[in-house]
């Protein structure tokens, strides 16, 4: 046995590979110690150990970036996984931390539940009400997370004045924007400290890819993050961080279109006896709809909830009714149409008075718009509520 028996000999050439290659080796090898350390400390580019890094992470998280208009960014193995390195990369016992009263499920699991086991203190306020999340703060806050738009209930937070009060107190401010993505929104643009995403939902958009991201200016905020999510092993697959790359050349194109399946749906439901409300950004009767206006100007997003008459009964004769035409899934961001039924799935945890609180009823549904045709997927909903009706 000679030299790096382990592996074979990569064929050069004169030519490159249009698309970017697989790297799935977990290790890397180097000629000497010293190599090593120039390595570990940032005087010569290359890789250790997968779990610190890999080639795939960084060519998507380096496109992200700028997306997002980010100095630097991680690629981790979900959006969960971003959300957690972030609150528990930057948070320590005796902190505080508020965030949004209508995040997604595992996200208010997670403050409602995992910090304050921990000794973080948590309070949940409004997010498009800046005024309401500064009476929730305390002496010892430290972040403030929220979404650009809610998940499910599409509320939109007041970014301005979330900044404006972050910079005030001397807070962070962390910005989920999974839902309307760079290609609406560009939170940094709007004072964000950090923003996170689902990659697994629009951003790869084809629900065989899960991965999350986090991105920041700061290069020291970084610089706690990521030894974290390093210790923690939030490490992306390297085929998940290819697929994710490839969804990613085709973001732009399946976007707009999404969108504009999810005004026109949003449209057709405001006129169908049984759907009680509906819920879509740029909608006047919105109950964000000024903020929305000023954050968002035309980009609904692809995210539309709605809520029907007659409750649970009524939710699964709806189901039932459009299954074979609607994928019934607990995700968003496919290329196809997916609906969602909060109660059942994203927010089953919490109680059904909590539920009710924040406007999530046996009804309530989810849709996450695909890039189907707009007639048929409006005629299939149309055909679903009818049959809700009984």
């Amino acid at each position: 046995m000679t030299g790096h028996s382990r592996r074979g000999a990569w064929p050069e050439g004169v030519t490159a590979p249009l698309v970017s290659p697989i790297q799935p080796s977990v290790v890397y090898t180097s000629d000497a110690p010293s190599t090593l350390d120039r390595v570990y400390e940032g005087e010569a580019a290359g890789y250790t150990y997968a779990r610190e890094g890999h080639p795939n992470a960084t060519v998507l998280s380096r496109r992200i970036a700028a997306m997002e208009g980010a100095g630097q960014g991680l690629v981790t193995g979900s959006g969960m996984a971003a959300v957690g390195a972030v609150l528990l990369g930057l948070l320590k016992a005796g902190d505080h931390v508020v965030g949004g009263d209508q995040l997604y499920g595992r996200s208010m699991r997670m403050m409602t539940g995992d910090l304050p086991r921990l000794g973080i203190a948590t309070s949940l306020a409004d997010a498009s009400d800046a005024g309401a999340v500064a009476g929730a703060m305390t002496n010892a806050t430290r972040l403030i997370l929220v979404e650009t738009v809610s998940n499910p209930t599409i509320r939109v937070a007041d970014l301005a004045g979330l900044a404006r009060l972050a910079r005030k107190r001397g807070v962070l401010l962390a910005v989920d924007n999974t839902f309307t993505t760079p290609r609406a929104l560009r939170p940094f643009e709007h004072g964000a400290d950090i923003v996170i995403h689902s990659v697994t939902k629009l951003l790869a958009g084809h629900s065989d890819a899960t991965l999350g991201w986090v991105g920041t200016r700061d290069a020291a905020l970084m610089g706690a993050i990521e030894p974290f999510a390093v210790t923690l092993g939030l490490t992306p697959s390297p085929f998940d961080c290819w697929l994710a790359e490839r969804g990613l050349l085709s973001f732009d194109l399946r976007y707009d279109r999404a969108e504009e399946n999810a005004a026109a749906l949003a449209r057709a439901l405001r006129g169908m006896q049984g759907v009680v409300r509906v819920l879509y950004p740029t909608d006047p009767d919105h109950p964000d709809a000024a903020l929305a206006g000023v954050l968002l100007g035309n980009r609904g997003s692809h995210m539309v909830s709605f809520e029907i008459e007659g409750g649970r009964e009524a939710a699964e004769r709806l189901v039932r009714a459009v299954s074979d035409e609607i994928a019934f899934a607990p995700t968003l961001g496919d290329i196809g149409t997916t609906l969602s039924h909060p109660p059942s799935s994203s927010h089953r945890a919490m109680s059904e008075g909590a539920r009710k609180a924040i406007g999530i009823s046996q009804g309530f549904f989810r849709v996450s718009a695909g890039c189907e045709e707009p007639g048929p997927l409006v005629d299939a909903f149309r055909r679903a509520i009818a049959a809700a009706r009984g």
